[in-house]
């Protein structure tokens, strides 16, 4: 049991550094998150090959793991005899709070909202017959395939050139203006993200129930590797290196199927490994006990590297272009690694799930514990 959580730790943490592997090309890009609804220029082949890598696959693990752990809550709720989801709600919606917030105050393009929707939905899908579970799965990947075929379509059929992409505001009140302007425009990535979302979050309640993070699951990890790293990947490379238009196709279709063949291949090197956790691996778990925090104040810290309110990089640099992008993502890692290491050395729980912990706890008449 120790080993199943501690590769969980372990899947969160590379799941949300990954996720910054994503999200470094647009607060490098002198554009910043308007670049990405251009849909227009060429990248070139590195940096093509280098977004290849993590675009849509780190989005894909993070939201299986949300559906392992409202799968493991919903037990914990079972064993304590307390009414699902009752409770849970409010915890999807402070999760909603706080996306609205980290989408105002930092980053476009947050996820937190549409995994806060989504909860909401599948909450009451947890615990369900097997049949229903299996109807609401095809119901929604049928939906989420029919809006990427469209949306794809749409694509092709544009003019070639696109909209040309516009410097992004110097100030941060001038870009919490502009979210709040184009509040429709950035959080249109809700409509692929819950139906994804729904799938992904009761397949990875399916794999838990099944064994996948256990040693009795090595058949089935071996059979996710293949599927995921032996076909998906091929066809994720193929859509990367296919232009713009397929950009949907490669992030909410084919990089969710790589993400399976990653959570089996690091679940199984983490079972394979012996002895105490190297510094690597303490780095990861403590990103993955403090995922919120680590999500959050990653992008907070790419923000003040890269835009013109903090030290400006991304116009600075934006000649050494694609080769400062890696370096820059890979200080970060390293710094919130060896942050969330030396927090966890004191706490429990990261500082913003210790402020989250209180609110969840509040209206209900208890408090939340912080352990030093």
């Amino acid at each position: 049991m120790d080993r199943r959580i501690d590769a969980l730790d372990v899947l969160r943490g590379v799941a949300i550094l990954g996720t910054l592997g994503t999200n470094i090309w647009i607060f490098t890009d002198p554009a910043g998150p308007l670049a990405p609804l251009s849909f227009t220029g060429d990248p070139g082949v590195v940096e093509t090959f280098l977004r290849f890598l993590s675009n849509g696959k780190f989005l894909g693990l993070l939201t299986l793991l949300f559906g392992v752990g409202l799968e493991l809550q919903y037990r914990s709720a079972a064993r304590r005899g307390v009414p699902w989801p009752g409770r849970y709600l409010w915890r999807a919606a402070l999760l909603l709070a706080e996306g609205a917030l980290h989408f105002l105050l930092v980053f476009e393009f947050d996820v937190l909202m549409g995994y806060a929707v989504t909860s909401m939905i599948v909450a009451y899908l947890i615990g369900r017959s097997d049949r229903v579970v299996t109807a609401w799965m095809a119901g929604a990947g049928t939906l989420l395939v029919a809006l990427v075929g469209l949306a794809t379509l749409a694509l092709l059929a544009a003019p070639p050139g696109g909209t040309a992409a516009v410097a992004y505001p110097e100030g941060w009140l001038d870009q919490v203006r502009l979210r709040l302007g184009n509040l429709l425009v950035f959080r249109a990535e809700l409509i692929f993200i819950v139906p994804l979302g729904i799938v992904l979050f009761l397949l990875g309640a399916r794999l838990l129930r099944a064994g996948v993070f256990e040693e009795r699951g090595a058949r089935l990890r071996g059979r996710l590797m293949a599927a995921g790293l032996g076909l998906g990947v091929p066809l994720n490379l193929v859509t990367s290196f296919s232009g713009p238009a397929w950009f949907m196709v490669d992030r909410y279709l084919l990089a969710p199927l790589v993400a399976l063949g990653l959570l089996a291949l690091v679940t199984s090197i983490a079972h394979g490994m012996k002895g105490a956790p190297g510094v690597v691996r303490r780095g990861l778990s403590g990103v993955g006990r403090t995922a919120l925090s680590c999500y959050v104040f990653q992008n907070v810290a790419a923000s003040v590297l890269c835009y013109g309110w903090g030290l400006g990089l991304a116009t600075r640099f934006d000649g050494l272009r694609p080769w400062w992008v890696p370096v820059a993502w890979g200080g970060i890692c390293v710094l919130f690694m060896a942050l969330s290491s030396l927090w966890l050395r004191r706490f429990e729980r990261g500082p913003l799930e210790l402020a989250w912990q209180w609110a969840y706890q509040a209206p209900f008449g208890t408090r939340a514990a912080v352990k030093r």
